[in-house]
């Protein structure tokens, strides 16, 4: 005879299902309820269909601190005796985003490929743009500076052919996406001493062109509509001070 006990199945990463899989797993549930409880583990809770979600107690767990991911970062490179600086180490969190899983897989990673684990070795082994060279290649054409003033607007505009050269080179060097750069000019605008309402301006743009991109659009033209926000930004500053 089958045991009584319920029997547990643990889907990782199941908002990677298509509608046809997760409609499939639907009769699934509905069919062994009396003996099986499923548990669904997933990033986007949108790309989970309604049937899916209604027959589901919803769990939301907040991402790691670097407080509690630190130590334990620490941990694994003391047990593995690995070399992994500070600013190495600052990177891995960055880029984790909270996620302990990612965050030892970027090391594991890094550790493979280079022998010192450094903020520049862990941004290259995960494809990722190491924002300091990025902003060190588009300063041969453009004078950004870290501090807010009208003018990086201005070169922005007055440029807006070199940077978008510039950034598609950068694409090609590096093998990078679109997404990328815009993760990266993100963290780069926060800096900026921008007028308020200029930053929102931008940072919803921005988040229209990751829409866009997440959708499948060219990103030739993504890129173009990103230099255009920065083109508005500079004009909405010129028509406040005039």
């Amino acid at each position: 005879m089958a045991s009584k006990k319920f029997k547990l199945i643990i889907l990782d990463e199941a908002d990677a299902m298509t509608k046809d899989a997760q409609n499939a797993l639907r009769r699934i549930i509905e069919k062994f309820t009396d003996n099986v409880r499923f548990c669904l583990i997933c990033n986007y809770l949108s790309k989970i269909i309604p049937a899916v979600q209604s027959r589901c107690t919803r769990f939301r767990f907040a991402p790691l601190s670097k407080e509690l991911m630190i130590p334990r970062l620490q941990h694994i490179i003391q047990e593995e005796n690995l070399k992994v600086t500070e600013d190495g180490l600052k990177a891995l969190v960055t880029l984790a985003q909270g996620d302990m899983r990612r965050s030892i897989n970027i090391l594991q990673c890094s550790s493979m490929a280079f022998d010192d684990v450094n903020e520049e070795n862990v941004y290259t082994s995960n494809k990722r743009i190491y924002f300091r060279q990025m902003v060190h290649d588009i300063e041969r054409n453009l004078p950004w500076v870290e501090k807010y003033r009208p003018a990086i607007l201005e070169d922005l505009v007055a440029h807006k052919d070199i940077v978008a050269t510039t950034i598609a080179e950068l694409k090609t060097a590096k093998g990078l996406a679109l997404q990328d750069i815009l993760t990266e000019v993100h963290v780069y605008v926060h800096r900026l001493e921008l007028p308020a309402y200029v930053k929102i301006y931008i940072f919803e743009k921005m988040s229209d062109i990751e829409h866009r991109l997440s959708t499948g659009s060219s990103e030739k033209i993504q890129l173009s509509a990103l230099i255009s926000t920065f083109y508005t930004a500079r004009n909405s500053i010129s028509t406040k001070d005039a």
